[in-house]
């Protein structure tokens, strides 16, 4: 099988070990190192939101055409992740392989979780009050700005279960373009399988929490501070806490036990023994 992938990329055996290799320097960062990779990674995850918007406020694109250049677009967000180098909770989750191996304990993993989701936070709801305070929403007509209103709207008002399984679906294709950027060896190899998996489940409509840390806080500070004449529902932090306990939930179960769980059942159960 190894023979398949030859010089150019490192076969799925091989992407095992590295996840595991990576997932054990992971928990040993500083603790600085941690909190300022996680706020860089929840920046440019909003850069990729960002760039998403901009696109969806063309109300001259068809729906399919909006969703699926705009996926193109969000594919930003998991490229400087992965090419920069940053701490991103949703692609954390594949360290449940090493912990599934012994190699990291629970305590690592949860902290490694806890801190890096906050700093998650941190980093893309800094970046919502700096691309608010730039006056970027204004573009368009404000048709950027209440873009974000609406996107907010609609993610605030999703059923639990409905949010959980989208979240569910959202970091199964995250994972996997984590997963697959450990086959590359250059810089095109690794955007390359990042953009069609990342492109997938956003015009797919699916949940991702690191996102949505930047969509929502955005959409409170337009209806509050901002110029948007769009009539709507409120977008308060109580809807953010509903919409972001069950989509949590659901990027955890898609990432660590459908990607990083099943993949080291197939790869590494028999290294444990």
């Amino acid at each position: 099988m190894s023979d398949m992938f030859g010089a150019d990329a490192f076969s799925p055996k091989q992407i095992a070990e590295r996840v595991n290799n990576v997932g054990v320097a992971k928990v040993k960062l500083p603790i600085l190192s941690l909190v300022m990779l996680g706020i860089l990674a929840g920046a440019f995850i909003g850069l990729g939101a960002l760039y998403f918007v901009l696109i969806k406020s063309d109300a001259s694109l068809g729906f399919a055409t909006s969703q699926v250049l705009g996926g193109v677009a969000f594919s930003l967000g998991l490229i400087l992740v992965i090419i920069a180098g940053a701490e991103l909770f949703t692609g954390n989750n594949l360290l449940a392989m090493a912990w599934a191996e012994g190699k990291i304990s629970t305590y690592d993993i949860l902290r490694n979780w806890i801190i890096v989701c906050i700093a998650n936070f941190i980093g893309a709801a800094g970046l919502a009050v700096l691309v608010f305070l730039s006056g970027h929403n204004d573009l368009n007509n404000s048709a950027i700005a209440e873009q974000y209103i609406k996107i907010a709207i609609i993610k605030t008002s999703l059923p639990f279960w409905s949010a959980f399984f989208k979240g569910v679906l959202c970091n199964v294709l995250v994972c996997m373009a984590v997963w697959m950027a450990f086959s590359g060896r250059s810089v095109i190899d690794k955007v390359v399988v990042i953009v069609f998996p990342i492109s997938a489940f956003v015009a797919a409509g699916f949940e991702h929490c690191i996102a949505n840390m930047y969509f929502i806080p955005l959409a409170m500070l337009e209806q509050t501070f901002g110029n948007s004449n769009l009539t709507s529902a409120a977008v308060t932090w109580t809807g953010f806490i509903y919409n972001l306990v069950p989509v949590i939930m659901g990027n955890l179960v898609g990432g660590s036990i459908f990607v990083a769980l099943i993949y080291h059942i197939i790869y590494r159960r028999n290294a444990c023994v």
